[in-house]
């Protein structure tokens, strides 16, 4: 009988021939016989872990091309840190990790003691009114703020009192209360003034200046970049000619506080302080493409006034913390992104209105953006020991090995020989001892004897001196040694 031929599919056991089948199953090798085949597909591992990170309790999707760039972005402390802030930043650590990322504890070590100088000062009385009769709107069921003149109210008003003397030029204005209020419930007045300063200053410039000429501008890149990201939406906002101002102004200088759930309000906070103002344009991106990106929800906004009311009223499905989350982190918009587009719309601004009146700061995108331009101090380290080691004695973990003493005065007397300044002292004669025993007995001369066995060392080189003279000499080497040891 004649050999069989392998199955379609299947690569031949024979040693020396081993083909692979193709993968469609046509049942034709693939290759020459003698040579081995491609063997066995093995997996993508920076894929496979990339895949199995979680946001919430929930599995990323990630694109194949985003892959890379996510693993970029992740290593190193930075990138764990936004992935931190992206997960949820725990609630006892909340208030901390704010000042933290916001540098707002950098500029209260920089400014010890202003803000009591600011909250002993009396305000401007036009502010004081307005800020006292904001006060009950700010989250009025809250237990911190439930009561009237109740200590959450009376630390409210401290703060955006300070504010208002801090900087005169832009006072008070109603988008800071709720601002203020949030961060009032995780941190003290004054810690909460100077994150309330960072979010002003660095976070959102010119937001809360008089014309409101900031967010103006952001509405129209938040408009142009909706045309990329849900083109459907932005046709229909363009169509009925609504102002981004009608629906996003609420969004952005109260950083979503009274408008998404408590829950979704504070993941969202966690990723600003870290990531910047991107992520406020994400969330208000993410809301109105689920809110007018399909035809079906387009036909049910005939006119202006449904579609106001239909982003005023936003489904409870996309502002969910889970679902809202996931759709802001795999949204592609860069910082880069949005500073290029507010160079085009304040050159469009420019040619239209004119110049801006209010010269507010640079906005930084992040915490990063805010250390690097206002790094922390940093002390000189004072050490403080616990246990005092004599001078002598190295300090444990050190590289340098104590000597013995007998080594240390053998390689002393090596080199006291070298120089010619050792000569080993001979036997004390009788005189000597005489004369040291004091007024014990009457001094007498006695002649010294010949020298023993052990004052026999060669001393050729060295001249005769006295007894004295070599007594005192002996006297010198042996302090020397002994100051040494």
């Amino acid at each position: 009988m004649g050999r069989a031929r392998p199955r379609p599919g299947k690569a031949c056991r024979e040693p020396g021939r081993e083909w692979a089948a193709r993968a469609r199953g046509r049942g034709k090798p693939v290759g020459n016989p003698g040579e081995p085949g491609p063997g066995p597909r093995r997996r993508n591992h920076r894929r496979t872990q990339l895949s199995r990170i979680r946001l919430g309790g929930q599995r990323l999707r990630r694109a194949p091309h985003r892959q890379v760039r996510l693993h970029r972005g992740l290593t190193g402390r930075r990138g764990r840190i936004r992935l931190r802030c992206q997960k949820g930043i725990p609630p006892s650590l909340r208030g901390r990790a704010w000042q933290y990322l916001s540098g707002g504890k950098v500029k209260l070590q920089q400014n010890p003691g202003k803000f009591e100088e600011l909250d002993m000062s009396p305000g401007d009385p036009k502010w004081l009114d307005v800020i006292e009769r904001d006060l009950h709107r700010q989250f009025p069921f809250h237990e911190m703020f439930v009561s009237r003149g109740g200590h959450g109210q009376q630390d409210l008003f401290r703060v955006l009192k300070a504010y208002t003397l801090y900087r005169p030029e832009e006072g008070y204005c109603q988008a800071q209360a709720p601002i203020a209020a949030v961060l009032l419930m995780h941190m003290p007045a004054e810690q909460a003034f100077w994150c309330l300063v960072q979010i002003c200053e660095k976070y959102l410039p010119g937001y809360y200046s008089e014309k409101l000429e900031a967010i103006q501008l952001d509405g129209e890149i938040l408009f142009s970049l909706l045309q990329k990201v849900s083109p459907v939406a932005h046709k229909h906002l363009s169509r009925q000619k609504i102002d981004p101002l009608l629906y996003m102004t609420e969004w952005f200088m109260c950083a979503f506080s009274r408008t998404l759930p408590w829950s979704s309000v504070l993941r969202v906070w966690d990723m600003f302080f870290c990531e910047g103002v991107k992520i406020i344009f994400r969330v208000g991106l993410v809301l109105l493409k689920h809110a007018l990106g399909s035809p079906e929800k387009v036909k049910a906004c005939q006119g202006q006034y449904e579609t106001i009311e239909r982003l005023r009223s936003l489904s409870p499905k996309i502002m969910q913390e889970a679902f809202l989350v996931q759709e802001v982190v795999e949204l592609p918009v860069t910082e880069r992104q949005i500073e290029r587009e507010h160079l085009i719309q304040l050159r469009r601004w420019q040619e239209t209105r004119g110049e801006l009146q209010c010269c507010s700061p640079p906005r930084l995108h992040g915490a990063k953006a805010i250390l690097d331009a206002e790094p922390g101090p940093r002390p000189a380290l004072q050490p403080s020991p616990s246990i005092r080691l004599p001078p002598d004695v190295p300090l444990p973990g050190s590289k340098a090995k104590p000597k013995p003493p007998k080594q240390a005065q053998k390689e002393q007397r090596k080199q006291m020989k070298a120089r010619g300044q050792l000569e080993k002292p001979p036997a004390p004669n009788q005189a000597m001892v005489v004369a040291a025993a004091g007024d014990a007995c009457p001094p007498q001369h006695v002649p010294p004897k010949d020298s023993g066995p052990q004052d026999s060392a060669p001393q050729d080189s060295a001249p005769q001196v006295s007894a004295h003279h070599r007594s005192q000499e002996s006297l010198t080497s042996q302090g020397s040694e002994d100051t040494y040891l």
